[in-house]
């Protein structure tokens, strides 16, 4: 059953109204009791479906499907960049620690 809307043209007053679909249009406003009562034109309720088979995601519009695809590959970009400084750092950081052994390996036989 749908909500209407409804608006009084002699006191202003503005409601909603649950009544079914082949329920007769109300006259009377409830406020002032007069009949100048009229029904408002509504954009309507959209239709949603539930349940197994149906989901949220895919009633999206293609607005926010593109800004999703956006923002997932900038997110893949950063963890890519990300994941080559660690990797760049962790190179040079074994590089710089093998030398360090190795040239404290050839004082030490040095001074034998």
């Amino acid at each position: 059953m749908p909500t209407y809307d409804y608006e009084c043209d002699a006191c202003g007053h503005l409601f909603e109204l649950f009544q079914g679909i082949n329920d007769p249009i109300k006259r009377k406003c409830p406020e002032c009791k007069k009949l100048k009562l009229r029904r408002l034109f509504g954009t309507g309720a959209a239709i949603l479906f539930k349940g197994s088979g149906f989901y949220e995601t895919d009633y999206r519009s293609d607005s926010y499907k593109s800004d999703a695809k956006k923002a997932s590959s900038a997110e893949t970009k950063s963890k890519s960049d990300t994941s080559s400084s660690k990797k760049s750092s962790k190179k040079s950081d074994s590089k710089s620690s093998s030398s360090d052994s190795s040239s404290g390996s050839s004082s030490g036989s040095s001074k034998s």
